[in-house]
């Protein structure tokens, strides 16, 4: 992968259990000549993910499979930076792509319409088809009929809190409105400062992953739909993101938020809040598990619903990335091999110990009957719960210039119009929209009856 180091696009961790394929790796006999005949070429299956808060337990999984598979399989993992989808980009394009990928919501209908999956309905039994039939979702892990991903788990997304320092600041309880969150980053960083704590953070060095996992859940709380779509029009409309963004200008006018802030990733974020030194954040429920292994904390923290607008819940949190997993290439070379990998990641034994670890909350019914809560601390401020949802799926377009996180971001950082930025942004969107559609490439239903406050207790 010598181009993908020299574009920066680097691996974070690479695990290649070489010599561990079983018995059929080095197992001879006789080829009919008195000789013994060469062992069986070895099938190398290569799996590529984003994620790094479940990276231990997927590599013991990796061990247990290349150990114990009859088909002489090694499987090779490699976890990528924050650039994952730029690098996926960049090894199909050169013939160097995996043989397997971790798919999210954000990425699966892109990867689908590049071509990079293949479907996965031929490799499916009876067994399986009734395992997951209640949580296959159209435009999630299905498209134009064919299925490419079985989803696991879900993540809900909380704001992340350091108990005590909210305790040493005066603060009670965490915020409910946006108005409140201002209000306590400013107190933190008031009563920290000289320690070099602040209130607020976010991984700033990527806007659109910062505000993802931040922004949209504020907004869907509040009763938006958290990426700028309206689902009551069919139309894009980033009036309500405009107005969130608003405290969040001030957050960093304030010098409420960390320092520097502004280049950071999100480990290095995460290494900061394990440490002390951030009041609060805003992230998904992989967060127990990050600070259980790859962060180890003393601190108290917690999570606790998002902040809304003002203060009343009109919808509910979204619950993302339930629809999709781990994907087949269509470039594999191995699909067989690669597709025994996938089936055995989707055993009910894998299934229910990620979520009984605290990796991700099980979506699949006959895995969350029979899971136990789990035992990681922090992990009860993230379970599913009356306010806590799926919401319908929303169109993937992508405009003209700059994208709306990049643009509230650079509004956050120096301000400007911000009337006209929503205005520019519902008018590139909507036109990408349009396109899209006329292409066929999208489609959409509006629905005027849409009440994002039925949504609870679903």
């Amino acid at each position: 992968m010598k181009k993908m180091a020299g574009l920066g696009l680097g691996v974070a961790l690479t695990v290649g259990l070489a010599g561990c394929g079983g018995a059929d790796a080095t197992q001879t006999g006789d080829n009919g000549s008195g000789q013994a005949a060469p062992p069986a070429q070895k099938k190398v299956v290569k799996y590529w993910t984003d994620d790094r808060h479940d990276q231990e337990y997927i590599k013991e999984l990796i061990n247990k499979f290349n150990s114990s598979n009859k088909d002489n399989i090694e499987v090779e993992m490699t976890v990528m930076s924050e650039n994952y989808n730029q690098s996926v980009d960049i090894a199909f394009s050169s013939n160097q792509a995996p043989d397997v990928l971790r798919l999210k919501s954000a990425n699966t209908e892109t990867f689908y319409k590049k071509g990079y999956l293949a479907p996965l309905d031929s490799y499916l039994d009876d067994a399986i088809k009734t395992k997951f039939a209640t949580v296959l979702i159209d435009g999630v892990n299905r498209f134009d009929g064919k299925l490419y991903s079985l989803p696991n788990t879900g993540l809900t997304l909380r704001l992340v809190y350091n108990k005590d320092l909210f305790t040493k600041a005066g603060i009670a309880n965490p915020p409910q409105s946006l108005a409140e969150m201002v209000d306590a980053a400013k107190k933190i960083t008031e009563a920290g400062k000289k320690d070099g704590v602040y209130g607020f953070a976010l991984n700033f060095k990527n806007p659109k992953s910062a505000m993802d996992r931040s922004l949209r859940e504020i907004l869907s709380l509040s009763g938006h739909q958290g990426l700028g779509y309206d689902i009551k029009t069919g139309k894009f409309d980033f009036a309500p993101y405009g107005e969130a963004i608003k405290y969040f200008k001030q957050m960093y006018e304030d010098g409420s938020i960390l320092p520097g802030a502004e280049t950071l990733d999100i480990d290095p974020m995460r290494a900061q809040f394990a440490a002390g030194k951030i009041g609060m954040y805003l992230s998904f429920s992989t967060e127990p598990g990050v600070y259980k292994d790859q962060f180890p904390t003393q601190i108290n923290w917690g999570g606790a619903l998002a902040p809304t607008l003002d203060g009343k819940r009109g919808g509910t949190s979204e619950i993302v990335s339930a629809g999709t997993w781990l994907g087949l290439s269509e470039k594999s070379p191995n699909k067989d091999a690669a597709w025994k990998f996938i089936q055995f990641m989707y055993g009910d034994d894998v299934l229910t110990t990620y979520h009984e670890k605290g990796f991700g909350i099980a979506v699949v019914p006959s895995i969350a009957e029979k899971a136990k809560q789990p035992q990681v601390p922090g992990m009860e401020g993230f379970l599913v719960g009356k306010l806590d949802s799926l919401w319908p799926v929303s169109p993937n377009v992508t405009p003209e210039g700059i994208n709306y996180a990049d643009a509230f971001f650079k509004y956050m950082l120096t301000g400007g119009d911000l009337d006209k930025i929503v205005q520019d942004l519902n008018t590139r969107y909507n036109a990408a929209l349009d396109k899209a559609v006329q292409k066929g490439d999208v489609k959409i239903k509006p629905d005027p009856a849409f009440d994002p406050s039925k949504l609870q207790g679903k």
